[in-house]
């Protein structure tokens, strides 16, 4: 009888405790708050502190007191936990709960493009920037969601509108199942961001480059807008307005963890960043960025791999990847970092214990795992006053449980939220009022985590390879300087430079290589790549994208960076796109693989930046709705119209007081007026050729290289008159209208006429043989050997201007060099090691023994999957993942990749 009175009481309590005061009664109208004393619980008020045989009392949505020996009001119904905890409900700070997400879908064919948004009202002129867009004018409550939510322990979210770039703000509100009116913590919690432009109908951006330049412009735009009073603008009006409010950044890797606090530093934001769990790999960089994190617990499942031929579609990095990721909140805590857990992502609710509970078994304390989903994250949204620990005066959220709270056999029995009980565990007839079933405790496999290996994929190393004394030994040398070619000669690497070349040379404690019939060359230099670069190589979307930058998005994790390494390559320009005729801006970088995009690039190098002429530009096969330009004569006139505006930007900003808005485009023109970056061409007609030429000379600004410049042959006398150097194709000619007229001796021609020539990939397996892309030099025209040679590496140093460091084997210089078993024009010679900074960066020797171990670790891992299938564990269909080959004419929508790879990609 009084468990029956109980319930009852429960039940017409919880009716009336969230009656609202501006909504009328349909029906008598009765409010009576709630009363209730929970004794002798384990009541563990935060991470820190646990009350034994506690009370805890709450009155309608109020902590009234909670602690030992407390007098019980009358009134109160009283509620013994003997035996029970009782935690604080958990709090997540990132999810899309309560709001539709969508995803941009493509149009399966040519349509008009759409340059400025069509929403209407005084916007800004993209709709990816959508920060006018509030959670709470969007929120309603999912009843479905909320109760899987509740089930799960949860008892407040931040709810996250998850489209678009700049996102808006979110709202921090319970789970309770009453009128959104009463459930709302925090109306405004924290402003949004990420990379992904989402259901923006707008062409601009089509990659992750065209994001962040569009992201950097906002915040310039922004600070502008802030200072005038010309012009109202309804989403730079709501930007600023958050800029108070804490920030969060969803970032997918650890590589956009990187670029988002690049974009935070840039204008003194310090972002919470949620991640994908993948910090593990580069925990260092991670934490010297200092953002708080919001990390997913959604494991990868296993891969199944019973079929050998399904096997061979898993890669290296997919297998470490499924066995080190619960590792990753302990890795996070060991290193200090201050994260939060979030359920976003998890295919249910449900799975969020099995998988915090492995986190545990692979090293997060319990007292880090519980600060994670209750105190931290009501911090990071500003709710800590209301929620997150069990306190006077904070809103009656906690849960009552089982047992303690992270064993495999607890339950949660109850989530009260905002005072009000919901059963989350419903008790069958057999089980007592005061004791719940308890789970079979089953004995919890660890994972034996794998090592970590830099990069993390395959031919990754398991330590950073190290800088030596090296000298090498009784080789031919290719010197490219005025000694030529040295017979039987040494060369001495010291502190990452060329120390001396010579014969008989000594160098005490140095690594001597004996390098007795082979050859020794300047490492490879590639003006003209598209490797290393992520989330697109064209930024094709208007006739200008000047403003971004390949600098944002170099991935170091490209395997073409070690497979070029074995073609002895070791610096390569990487290009934008020529999908318009002023392209973005180039990236110079050193292949060291292994290391940190930023470590990547080339040190002091002068800035470069993509032009482009042709088929490819005009996009006239794209429809009549293309964007501008679509005809040659539109090309022309495009190159005008922005150095012509360049220039009175320019003037503008010099103006003592200027109060001009700041312009990223512009900014890169002004700096090729002003000779600070320098432009490479995608060139293949002489009309278009000399067309720019004469563009350059009325404008007042210089071309640096044409590239491609398969009719250079036609226009030599013309590009040697301006200092304009040619960076070519040996023999690619036939593949579409515009090379109908190219020939294999073009590079000969020009370099007769005294260009300085060199030959480019713009492919990632044409660069793994530049050396016999030299050859073809001798083959063709009869270039002699020495200069073929220079064609690959002194020339394209003296056109990308760092032929100070780099391009020849002199005191002084970088130790780039390359060790080759034959004549390195030949095709039969092999890169026995390749040299990057005094480290040798490739090794044939040290690649068979890597291949070998890799092969033993992935036999291991396919067995270790096996046996988790075999377990019951769960398993997902393999799925190969092959990198992104890019070429100059490569087109893709970076967001719908994104949106793609959200749908196919499973984790659990």
């Amino acid at each position: 009888m009084k468990k029956i009175l109980l319930s009852l009481a429960l039940v017409f309590s919880g009716t009336f405790l969230f009656a609202q005061q501006t909504y009328p009664v349909n029906g008598s109208y009765d409010i009576r708050q709630g009363m209730y004393a929970f004794t002798n619980a384990n009541i563990v008020v935060n991470a820190n502190q646990t009350i034994s045989n506690g009370t805890l009392l709450i009155k309608g949505q109020t902590i009234q007191s909670v602690g030992t020996g407390t007098a019980i009001p009358k009134g109160y119904v009283v509620i013994d936990l003997k035996g029970k905890y009782i935690y604080p409900s958990l709090v997540d700070a990132f999810t899309a709960y309560g709001v539709a997400e969508g995803s941009r879908q493509g149009t399966g064919g040519p349509r008009q493009s759409i340059f400025i948004s069509t929403k209407k009202g005084a916007y800004g002129w993209n709709e990816a920037i959508r920060p006018e867009t509030h959670v709470n004018t969007i929120f309603a409550i999912d009843a479905k969601k909320a109760d899987e939510l509740r089930k799960a322990g949860f008892g407040s979210v931040n709810v996250v509108n998850r489209d678009g770039i700049s996102r808006g703000t979110s709202s921090a509100v319970t789970l309770s199942d009453e009128r959104e009116n009463g459930i709302m913590l925090k109306p405004e919690a924290s402003a949004n961001y990420s990379f992904n432009k989402g259901t923006s109908q707008n062409d601009y951006p089509t990659s992750l480059m065209g994001s962040i330049a569009l992201l950097r412009q906002t915040y310039y735009d922004a600070q502008w807008y802030g200072k005038q009073k010309e012009e109202y603008n309804i989403s730079l009006e709501e930007f600023n307005k958050q800029q108070n409010l804490p920030q969060i950044f969803e970032a997918d890797g650890w590589q956009n963890i990187l670029r988002a606090d690049k974009i935070g530093k840039e204008f003194g934001k310090q972002y919470i960043i949620k991640s994908n769990g993948d910090e593990y790999q580069r925990i260092e960089a991670v934490k010297g960025t200092g953002a708080s994190l919001i990390i997913p617990i959604n494991f990868i499942k296993a891969y199944d791999v019973a079929d050998p031929a399904d096997a061979r579609d898993v890669t290296l990095a997919q297998m470490k990847g499924w066995e080190m990721a619960p590792a990753n909140p302990g890795v996070l805590e060991k290193a200090g970092i201050r994260f939060s857990l979030t359920a976003h992502g998890l295919d249910k609710p449900a799975d969020f214990w099995t998988n915090i509970r492995s986190a545990i078994d692979n090293g997060l304390s319990q007292k880090q795992a519980l600060l994670a989903v209750t105190e931290v994250p009501a911090a990071m949204i500003g709710i800590s006053d209301k929620v997150g620990t069990i306190e006077k005066g904070k809103l009656a959220n906690f849960i009552i449980t089982s047992d303690s709270l992270f064993k495999k056999s607890n339950l949660v029995l109850e989530n009260w939220v905002q005072g009000k009980r919901f059963i989350t565990y419903q008790k069958d007839e057999k089980d007592t009022a005061s004791k719940a079933p308890a789970k079979k405790e089953e004995p919890v496999q660890k994972l034996a985590t794998g090592t970590l290996i830099y990069p993390f994929t395959a031919f990754g190393n398991a330590s950073p390879l190290k800088q030596e004394t090296v000298l090498l030994k009784n080789a031919t040398v290719w010197t490219n300087e005025k000694e030529g070619i040295l017979q039987n000669a040494d060369v001495l690497l010291e502190n990452g430079k060329i120390k001396s070349v010579g014969k008989n040379l000594s160098a005490g404690n140095a690594k001597v290589i004996d390098a007795t019939g082979k050859h020794i060359t300047p490492g490879l230099i590639d003006e003209h790549s598209h490797i290393a670069g992520t989330g697109g190589i064209n930024e094709g979307a208007q006739s200008s994208s000047a403003e971004v930058r390949i600098a944002d998005i170099i991935n170091s994790e490209d395997v073409n960076i070690y497979r070029q390494l074995a073609g002895g390559v070791t610096t390569s320009q990487i290009l934008h796109g020529s999908a318009n005729p002023v392209g973005g801006q180039a990236q110079l970088i050193k292949l060291r693989w292994g290391k940190l995009p930023e470590e990547l690039k080339f040190a002091g190098s002068d800035g470069f930046i993509k032009f482009a002429l042709g088929e490819n530009v005009k996009q006239s096969n794209f429809g009549s709705g293309a964007r501008f330009p679509v005809t040659r004569m539109g090309v022309e006139q495009s190159f005008v119209d922005q150095f012509t505006r360049a220039k009175e930007y320019k003037a503008a900003m010099a103006v003592k007081g200027s109060t001009v808005r700041r312009d990223l485009e512009l900014d890169a023109i002004v700096e090729i007026l002003d000779n600070k970056r320098f432009i490479t061409c995608h060139s293949y007609v002489q009309s278009e050729i000399n067309m720019l030429m004469n563009v350059a000379d009325s404008l007042g600004f210089k071309i640096n290289t044409f590239t491609h410049i398969l009719e250079g042959y036609k226009v030599a006398d013309k590009m040697k008159a301006r200092g304009i150097n040619a960076s070519t194709f040996s023999d690619w000619w036939a593949y579409k209208m515009e090379v109908a007229e190219a020939i294999p001796y073009n590079g000969k021609i020009m370099h007769n006429v005294g260009i300085t020539t060199a030959f480019n990939s713009d492919d990632a397996e044409m660069a793994r043989r530049l050396n016999q892309e030299a050859g073809k030099a001798v083959l063709y025209g009869g270039v002699p050997e020495e200069d073929a040679l220079k064609f690959v590496t002194l020339n394209p140093a003296k056109m990308l201007h760092i032929d100070n460091k780099v391009g020849s084997i002199k005191a002084g210089k970088d130790a780039d060099v390359v060790i080759w078993s034959a004549h390195p024009l030949s095709i039969y010679a092999k890169a026995e090691q390749t040299f990057v900074d005094g480290i040798s960066y490739w090794d044939i020797s040290r690649d068979e023994q890597v291949r070998k171990a890799q092969n033993t670790e992935r036999e291991r891992l396919i067995k270790k999957m096996q046996d988790s299938k075999s377990k019951g564990g769960k398993t997902q269909r393999p799925v190969a993942e092959s990198p992104r080959m890019y070429h100059c004419e490569t087109v893709e929508d970076y967001s719908m990749e994104l949106n793609e790879s959200e749908r196919t990609h499973t984790h659990e």
